[in-house]
């Protein structure tokens, strides 16, 4: 096995069978399964009013995934949402899900000129990521200057972890301060993840039946059971406060 493999099962190979679940289920499933490990709805508030989004605000989601947190942006808030993702498989998804444009392109060399948006966010995506560093610059460099910027970063809390997921890379609380300093980003203010409101019940709800159905369809297929693993591998890491998200707004300087 690569690498590479469990981060194409969990983003790519099951974004797509998220997707086929949610068109067997309802509309009505599509949001909650489509925000899985960005955060609740809460957490989404709290980082939308901390960058000040508003309607109309032009907003890029870099490793979009499937969509879900910039679409519950454009409908409570009224931004206009363009989602950027690697994974061509969660590109088809996003699409089918909320129709929104997107492209497939790499969060470090996006294809868009300087200043192309009024706001960009990047959710759950940093830890992921080995150059850091370019993958912000690239987030600074297409928002317009003095324009928001937010992240939710899972951060490593020990020198070493027990458990390490495959392709992921958690940086500490002070790589992640001295990593946006050196790319023009200005902390406007955090909130640790677990700090805002859990998910309502039916959302949360929702979201257990996409993940169920997937896996009666799908469970003996070894692409779910890697991504299963993967998944569980962090969620352990999370519970036993090891690794902790971070939900950072930010300003372009």
């Amino acid at each position: 096995m690569s690498e590479a493999e469990p981060m194409v099962d969990e983003f790519d190979t099951v974004a797509s069978w998220t997707s086929a679940a949610v068109a067997e289920l309802g509309e009505d499933h599509a949001l909650p399964a489509a925000c899985r490990g960005s955060g609740s709805p809460a957490a989404l508030d709290w980082l939308a009013a901390s960058m000040g989004l508003h309607g109309g605000t032009r907003l890029l989601d870099s490793g979009a995934g499937v969509g879900g947190p910039s679409e519950y942006a454009a409908r409570t808030c009224g931004v206009r949402p363009i989602l950027a993702e690697p994974m061509a498989g969660a590109c088809r998804a996003a699409r089918d899900l909320f129709g929104r444009p997107v492209v497939v392109a790499d969060g470090a060399r996006l294809p868009f000129p300087d200043g192309a948006f009024e706001a960009a966010w990047s959710l759950g995506v940093l830890c992921t990521i080995e150059d850091k560093r370019a993958y912000l610059a690239e987030l600074r460099r297409v928002v317009s200057p003095g324009g928001p910027v937010g992240l939710l970063v899972y951060t490593r809390a020990v020198e070493s972890l027990p458990d390490q997921p495959e392709g992921n890379s958690f940086p500490s609380r002070y790589e992640l301060g001295e990593d946006l300093e050196a790319t023009g980003l200005s902390v406007v203010a955090e909130l640790p993840l677990a700090d805002a409101t859990s998910a309502p019940e039916g959302w949360q709800q929702a979201a257990d039946r996409v993940d169920e159905l997937i896996e009666h369809q799908h469970g003996e297929d070894e692409r779910w059971q890697r991504a299963k693993k993967q998944q569980e591998t962090i969620v352990g890491l999370i519970q036993r406060e090891l690794v902790v998200g971070i939900l950072v707004a930010c300003r372009a300087t």
